[in-house]
């Protein structure tokens, strides 16, 4: 679920155009940020660390890493540790010279990757799929890459940089999103279409599954080594990940989190007073409940906005000492009222039990809470830290259960085929052109995955999101 960015503008400040649009992508990774920045005449500059894209870079900083061409990446941990030797654009020598390379996504294929590498690295896939590239056969980087794409199975949305070139390609599945906009005599490639505007850029396309494109002075070269397979984009994008102005595939974030609060309503209303949302993420689609209710929508909620996504903290111990901070319960808005708390998951529990015990607390009278997804019950191995099954509460509990341990008079999740109504709804995006429907990765409700994954690599992917 990292955010990744590159920019090809010689002439511009390509590295503070990266820091705002990474900033754009905090989102989606929090653990470390870096930036490389290249020309022709000085070849790569860089930094990267652990923490925040502001704790990492200050003026200085990004002052000294200018250049004809820039990636950036915000980092959230599934492989390999959440430590400062991890953290991304990685680097590789090659005879071409150096390439360095940010990676949003989980490869699945491990060890068969592995035996193709010579000295393979102990590490992240991420490492794997650098090494991949820089082995691989050909004549030109887009050749080694092409080879490179025949051979990853899983979630890759790699963005690459020369120091004459900026190149990127996804995944035949389209996993992940990846688009592509112009800024001024440049061009621009980002994980959400948010960062795109951050930094005043015009969306142009997504790239599509299974492309290669290359952009260097001679402009954007679009190629498709690989051939696309029946798409699989995450789901969860549209739930929790994107931010809520980002626009993937045609389709507004916002208007589907709004549609699904919607279907909510209509599959499971109850007699109540008010709606509230658990901010941020849920917001949109508590307004939707409450209009397709006609029931009042409140802020009962405050959130502290210096605390991060706790979803993605990589630590059970992180993500509790977070929630116990984030939220503040508003009792002038609850005391005496049944209340419908419309949220966008329930993964673990952590951040569900804790909203009901504030809200208890500040004299809700009923609690009843209404989930934009279906009973998260198997593992991800494309992109979320959730390898384990036995970390998903609703993969030991049913939904009265599941109620029960949380505290709340009655709980409600939206069914998958109302979650696919929800993001097919309609082209929301101004400007957009009716698509057809989108076809979903929803593995983590139904195990039923968009790749093979063998025994082996399972197990290694569940270590190594320990």
């Amino acid at each position: 679920m990292c955010g990744v960015f590159g920019i090809f503008a010689p002439g511009e400040p390509v590295a503070r155009l990266t820091y705002f649009g990474i900033y754009a992508l905090q989102h989606r990774g929090q653990e470390s940020a870096g930036i490389v920045a290249a020309d022709a005449e000085h070849g790569l500059r860089w930094r990267r660390d652990m923490g925040l894209v502001s704790q990492v870079f200050d003026e200085e900083t990004v002052a000294g890493l200018d250049g004809d061409v820039a990636i950036g990446h915000t980092r959230y941990s599934t492989s390999g540790s959440s430590s400062r030797e991890y953290a991304q654009p990685l680097f590789a020598p090659s005879v071409f010279g150096p390439l360095a390379m940010a990676h949003n996504g989980n490869l699945v294929n491990l060890q068969a990757l592995r035996q193709g590498v010579r000295e393979a690295p102990a590490g992240t896939d991420s490492e794997l799929a650098l090494q991949s590239i820089v082995q691989a056969p050909g004549d030109s980087w887009e050749e080694k890459i092409a080879h490179a794409m025949a051979r990853m199975d899983g979630a890759y949305c790699l963005v690459m940089l020369t120091p004459t070139q900026l190149i990127t390609c996804r995944d035949p599945l389209g996993v992940r999103p990846l688009c592509l906009g112009r800024y001024r005599g440049g061009w621009v490639v980002a994980s959400e279409s948010c960062a795109l505007e951050t930094i005043g850029a015009e969306y142009m396309r997504e790239i599509e599954p299974g492309e290669l494109v290359t952009i260097d002075a001679t402009g954007v070269h679009s190629r498709r080594p690989v051939a696309p397979r029946p798409h699989a984009l995450c789901v969860f994008e549209y739930i929790y990940f994107a931010r809520p102005d980002s626009v993937i595939e045609g389709r507004s974030v916002y208007e589907a989190r709004y549609e699904m609060g919607r279907q909510l309503a209509r599959e499971h209303p109850v007699a109540a007073d008010l709606v509230i949302g658990v901010p941020d993420s849920a917001t949109a689609a508590a307004s939707g409940y409450a209009a397709e209710s006609g029931l009042p929508f409140r802020e009962g909620l405050i959130k502290n906005r210096y605390i991060g996504r706790t979803f993605i903290q990589p630590h059970q111990r992180q993500r509790e000492a977070a929630v116990a901070l984030k939220y503040n319960a508003l009792p002038s808005v609850l005391t005496g009222q049944r209340v419908v708390v419309v949220d966008d998951s329930i993964v673990r529990g952590t951040t569900t039990g804790h909203v009901v015990g504030l809200l208890r607390k500040a004299g809700a009278k009923e609690i009843h809470l209404r989930i934009t997804e279906p009973p998260m019950t198997d593992p991800c191995y494309l992109g979320i830290d959730v390898a384990r099954k036995e970390e998903l509460i609703a993969a030991r509990l049913s939904v009265p259960e599941i109620a029960r341990a949380l505290d709340a008079d009655s709980l409600g999740y939206l069914s998958l085929e109302g979650l696919e109504q929800a993001v097919n709804a309609g082209p929301a995006a101004p400007g957009e052109t009716a698509t057809a429907p989108r076809r979903l990765c929803s593995g983590c409700f139904t195990s039923h995955y968009p790749v093979q994954i063998s025994r082996g690599d399972a197990e290694l992917l569940a270590a190594s999101a320990r």
